[in-house]
């Protein structure tokens, strides 16, 4: 017979917050591993009311509910959380970074904070070292136009990943995105005095940008990747 133990029950402010019709969505997404920026402005209220009920209920998951400085909000599970976790390919904390690094600099205010995945593409290879950015692609990549169209796929399909976890939203064409402040989240490794801008230039260009992959809550691989 099922007991009801009344020292288990939930607080008022939660049970609120559960209640309120965004919570399943929005629940979804934390899990599902988005960042929830300003730009979802009813989300993003709904967690600042509620951040210390829903940080405690997602506790209970073995999960820390992350208030970043930058004001976005995201789910981190523990090591031996019931949530499931996915990991970012070199590639992918390389664009991190480098969309970090864009999100910094004067091009995004004369840009209105748009840029293209051509774009991205010149700044990474202008940062980076292109033999080294083909590797990660093929391991046997010698510098031909196929490699360079794979990086090209490669890159449309780490923005496709960065934009399912709210780190990138989509502008008119599906080659356009303006960047959000939650690319902050590779630039937690650098917060210091610094110029953030020039640390992370500096990191992009010795290597230390794809020295540790981030581990963030599951979210589903995109179809185009698995076929890939």
């Amino acid at each position: 017979m099922l007991s009801t133990n009344t020292d288990q029950a939930l607080d008022s402010r939660l049970v609120q917050a559960i209640a309120n019709p965004l919570f399943p969505a929005l629940d979804n997404q934390l899990r599902s591993g988005r960042h929830i920026t300003a730009d979802e402005l009813e989300q993003h209220s709904l967690l600042q009311e509620y951040y210390s009920e829903l940080d405690a209920f997602y506790q209970r998951y073995q999960a820390e509910l992350v208030r970043a400085p930058e004001g976005f909000y995201y789910l981190r599970p523990r090591s031996t959380s019931e949530l499931g976790t996915s990991i970012l390919s070199e590639l992918e904390m390389l664009v991190g970074k480098v969309l970090c690094y864009l999100y910094l600099s004067p091009d995004r205010l004369i840009n209105e904070g748009v840029f293209s995945v051509e774009d991205l593409q010149e700044e990474i290879l202008t940062l980076s070292n292109e033999q080294a950015l083909l590797r990660m692609v093929n391991q046997r990549a010698g510098g031909s136009d196929l490699d360079k169209r794979k990086l090209a796929d490669k890159l449309k399909s780490a923005i496709r990943r960065l934009k399912r976890m709210g780190m990138v939203s989509s502008v008119g064409s599906q080659d356009k995105f303006r960047i959000t402040e939650a690319v902050f989240r590779f630039a937690a490794d650098v917060r210091s005095d610094e110029d953030p801008r020039e640390l992370q230039l500096r990191m992009i260009k010795e290597g230390e940008a794809v020295a540790g992959a981030d581990t963030t809550a599951n979210e589903p691989q995109d179809e185009q990747e698995n076929e890939q």
